[in-house]
């Protein structure tokens, strides 16, 4: 993009951006919502230049005006899909080492102009406006609405969807213009997720199990594919990123699978499950099995390595997607998580025999949790991993993590033959935080990342 006079932001296509600079420095969200302590959340800057003086530093941060907001996603108000167009422009401001407030929506105006709530994933579009998907309405039920925001005022638009046309829950999205598609996935409501999990919910039907496909053009919801059980929960969804693909992958929760969806030769949409990692059977916790718990999925930029984190088993997996009906483990590493061999629980049987994992320690600290969020540089070659899922459901099946704060983690990857391996000496620990440990969530690089962009 550098080279290229009069261009938008972002990058020419997938393989232009693993071309990109490295990483200098990435944006958290850090919540204190549900661990105790009464401060704003705030917008954490950390320093990941490794010839940097302040390397693996937390060096600014930006606190919200109100208590218990639970930041959870960021997204950009421009990113490669508008690359077409030099009159749009990246804004972090005059200084992204140290981001500034420049407006704030409010819950109030969401609720009058478009009758949702619970914002979740942003994804900014080659018009220039941001869409935002919803969780839930105000009263707390599940809704998955989509919100419009005026690319340059902020100002909220209205809702994008038909009216009528809200799935029964939200959460996640992704949109492939070439096909005229995007697709959309389902969490629960936000009245029964809010302060924990519990399955009584999901047999009272709080929780979801479909993919929606929608009409980019006209906006119109045209499938609803249900996973059924297999795929209940089904969370981060993600095309491949080559704009031409008709296919890409949902991680679902509950069954600790992952299913490709794909376009038919009729025209119309279908899912399939490519990667099951089985649960547990369990003493010493909660329930007497225990799921993975898929949380997120991230796609390589070139389109060959899907990466996903067990948030309760505690792994990160690799898998090579070149075959994309046959995913092949390519590499796994243990980062916490609730199966530790010197911990309470106690794997009776392990459909896959592996032995309870050690406890991990870096740079001296006992990891606390377990890896959660994921970031993969734009080269393909450094993961980045935080532990906090959602304060509610923290505080329930790792309540030592409110206690410590959580940490990020970097991750070095093999891109030639697969494979992870620690940085041992890379940890952020926000335990050690001004204000108290906090809960560091979503990571996201100025100028966008594998997460963020989608090309036209």
């Amino acid at each position: 993009a550098t080279k290229c006079t009069g261009c938008g932001p972002g990058y020419k296509s997938p393989l232009d951006a693993m071309k990109g600079p490295r990483e200098e420095i990435v944006y958290l969200p850090c919540i204190y919502r549900n661990t105790g302590i009464q401060k704003p959340d705030y917008l954490a800057t950390v320093d990941v230049d490794p010839k940097s003086p302040t390397y693996c530093q937390v060096i600014h941060r930006l606190p919200m005006p109100n208590l218990n907001d639970e930041l959870h996603h960021s997204g950009w108000n421009a990113c490669s899909s508008c690359f077409g167009d030099s009159s749009k422009k990246l804004d972090t401001g005059t200084d992204p080492r140290a981001p500034q407030m420049h407006k704030i929506v409010e819950p109030t105006d969401i609720f009058w102009k478009t009758g949702l709530a619970n914002p979740h994933t942003t994804h900014c579009l080659g018009s220039g406006q941001i869409m935002i998907s919803s969780i839930g309405d105000p009263s707390g039920n599940g809704k998955g609405g989509f919100i419009l925001l005026d690319g340059k005022t902020f100002e909220v638009v209205g809702n994008w969807e038909l009216p009528g046309e809200a799935a029964p829950f939200g959460y996640d999205f992704w949109y492939q213009p070439r096909h005229n598609v995007m697709m959309s996935t389902e969490w629960g409501a936000p009245k029964a997720l809010a302060y924990g999990f519990s399955l009584e919910h999901v047999k009272e039907g709080l929780y979801g199990s479909k993919i929606h496909v929608w009409d980019w053009t006209t906006h119109k919801r045209l499938q609803s594919l249900d996973l059924g059980e297999e795929g209940a929960i089904p969370l981060e969804i993600r095309f491949l990123h080559d704009p031409a693909a008709t296919e890409g992958y949902v991680g679902c929760a509950l069954q600790g699978t992952v299913f490709r969806f794909y376009r038919t030769p009729k025209g119309e949409w279908a899912a399939e499950k490519v990667i099951h990692v089985p649960s547990k059977k369990v003493e010493g916790w909660a329930l007497p099995v225990m799921p993975s718990l898929i949380t997120d999925i991230l796609i390589s930029l070139d389109d060959r390595f899907l990466y996903f984190s067990n948030w309760l088993h505690g792994d990160i997996r690799q898998y090579d997607i070149t075959n994309r009906r046959n995913p092949r483990l390519a590499g796994q590493l243990f980062l916490g998580g609730s199966i530790l061999n010197d911990g309470p629980v106690k794997v009776l049987e392990d459909p896959e025999n592996q032995s309870q994992p050690p406890p991990r320690t870096i740079k001296g600290k006992r990891i606390p949790g377990s890896p959660q969020m994921l970031q993969l540089s734009l080269d393909g070659k450094r993961l980045y991993v935080t532990t906090s899922l959602y304060s509610g459901w923290d505080k329930q099946f790792y309540p030592e993590m409110i206690k410590e704060g959580s940490v990020m983690m970097q991750i070095d990857v093999n891109t030639a033959n697969g494979g992870l391996k620690v940085n041992e000496n890379f940890l952020v620990d926000f335990g050690k935080e001004p204000n108290g440990p906090a809960l560091a969530h979503e990571l996201r690089y100025p100028g966008g990342d594998c997460t963020s962009d989608i090309w036209l």
